[in-house]
């Protein structure tokens, strides 16, 4: 995976995007010809401001000033976001219908998904989005992508592939669901299907080529609702799916050449702490070779829960060198939500 940004969409400084001139020349969906109202369905879609602690984990990382966009999917104030653009944040606030702002505390952040789910008190003066049926999306179909800003914001994408996704960060989904031309404001924008509902959130700007593909083509990923309905209700009661975290070792990861090189690491993560160093490559976990990032993580989460040790072999200035890691839950080292 290559060209893969986090940033604005949410852009750790507030900046603008430098991508915001495409949007002018971009396709966008015709009202005429859509089976629903497109205006009210994306004033869903509200802007989202997030402020975390200067201390925060992932304040390093991701900045502690973040903007994007959230969608509201229950009349009781539950909006839906990407979860980094809240994590850890102690200031959230939404966009309402006349123009104001509404503060708004984190129900739930949900590392293995990406999925945020914030709640605010206040009415908004909007009508929810529903869930659509993200597995039925398809190569080819085109649908609509929104930001905050209604129709003016909006722009038709083709779906250019769905497919795995497996991030540098400790990071893997099935069936991400890829689109192009990127919307400059990606980051918790809305995926919605020719029904007017809603079957993605936006996450990723990327430069992704398919493997037959010399050509970088920018667009954006978005995480399919799917795979927030099975957990929905439980992350709602609890803040949490109550499933035992994945053993997470702290380190960034990419595919070059074929090989899994260690680009970076948390200063913070056991890896580190063990010894791992950035430029280390990859070979094998627990004495089982490893090809590719999705690989890689299938046999880390397979070795056990968060705490399990996990041995690696790595290929370090041309010698293969063995370093054991005791791996940690990475929720432990994030600042917890106020309490509401």
């Amino acid at each position: 995976m290559t060209g893969v940004d986090r940033a604005n969409g949410q852009r750790p400084s507030g900046a603008a995007s430098p991508f915001h001139s495409a949007l002018a020349s971009a396709p966008r969906p015709d009202p005429a010809a859509l089976s629903y109202d497109l205006d009210k369905t994306l004033s869903a879609v509200v802007p989202l401001q997030a402020r975390a602690p200067k201390d925060a984990f992932s304040a390093s990382y991701l900045g502690t000033e973040r903007e994007g966009n959230a969608v509201l999917i229950s009349s009781d104030g539950l909006l839906v976001t990407i979860g980094y653009l809240i994590n850890e944040c102690d200031l959230v606030m939404v966009g309402t219908r006349i123009g104001g702002v509404a503060e708004a505390h984190v129900v739930a952040y949900h590392y293995e998904t990406g999925f945020g789910l914030i709640r605010t008190s206040h009415d908004l003066g909007l009508e929810p989005v529903a869930f659509g049926d993200s597995d039925n999306i398809r190569e080819g179909d085109v649908l609509t992508v929104g930001a905050h800003g209604g129709p003016a914001q909006a722009l038709a994408a083709t779906v250019s592939s769905v497919r795995e996704f497996a991030g540098y960060w400790e990071y893997l989904i099935p069936s991400a669901i890829f689109t192009e031309p990127p919307h400059p404001m990606w980051s918790g924008a809305a995926l919605i299907d020719d029904s007017g509902k809603l079957v993605g959130i936006g996450s990723l700007f990327v430069q992704d080529p398919e493997d037959d593909e010399t050509e970088k083509r920018p667009g954006n990923m978005f995480v399919p609702i799917g795979l927030l309905k099975p957990i929905f209700d439980t992350l709602l009661e609890k803040g949490t799916t109550g499933v035992p975290p994945r053993p997470w070792l702290g380190i960034y990861t990419v595919e070059t050449m074929g090989h899994l090189l260690i680009t970076s690491l948390s200063e913070r993560g056991p890896a580190a702490k063990a010894g791992v160093e950035p430029g280390d490559v990859v070979l094998a976990v627990n004495g089982e070779d490893v090809k590719g990032l999705p690989g890689f993580y299938r046999k880390l989460w397979g070795s056990g829960t968060a705490g399990v040790p996990v041995d690696l072999t790595l290929l370090r200035e041309r010698k293969v060198i063995e370093v054991s890691v005791i791996t940690t839950d990475r929720t432990k080292l994030a600042r917890k939500p106020r309490q509401h």
